[in-house]
């Protein structure tokens, strides 16, 4: 896969991600996740899950508001487990979530970063590397 079709694949996975965030809250480790997504387009409800209490308490805020999720955790060790957890909180309270997202930027982002914080970078570089329009 080229750069250019790379990008394209990832801007089309973005945009689905706006398209949830319509209705979903986009659960995230940490500010700088939303600050990368900010960056990239995406405007939406963020629930940081380890400053908001862990897996539990991001399942439970959700179930409360009575809202889906989006995992948007990194795609390291670390943030599979937390996905993972989070997958299984949200089971476990009925909430419905979108995991979809997170692995289909995780396999078009992996050869550049490990994370969410990252995303806006790789989206820069890519475009970086595209030929200039005629």
């Amino acid at each position: 896969m080229d750069d250019e079709e790379r990008l394209g694949e990832i801007r089309d996975v973005l945009d689905r991600l706006q398209a949830l965030a319509a209705d979903h809250v986009i659960l995230v480790e940490g500010l700088k996740d939303v600050d990368a997504l900010h960056r990239v387009g995406i405007d939406a409800e963020f629930y940081c899950v380890q400053s908001g209490g862990g897996p539990l308490k991001a399942a439970e805020h959700l179930w409360r508001a009575g809202r889906p999720a989006v995992i948007m955790t990194d795609w390291d060790r670390r943030g599979g487990n937390l996905a993972e957890s989070l997958r299984n909180d949200l089971d476990s309270l009925c909430v419905p979530y979108d995991d979809q997202v997170r692995r289909d930027l995780s396999i078009l982002c992996r050869p550049y970063s490990k994370d969410v914080e990252s995303v806006d970078s790789v989206v820069a570089l890519l475009e970086s590397r595209l030929p200039p329009a005629p």
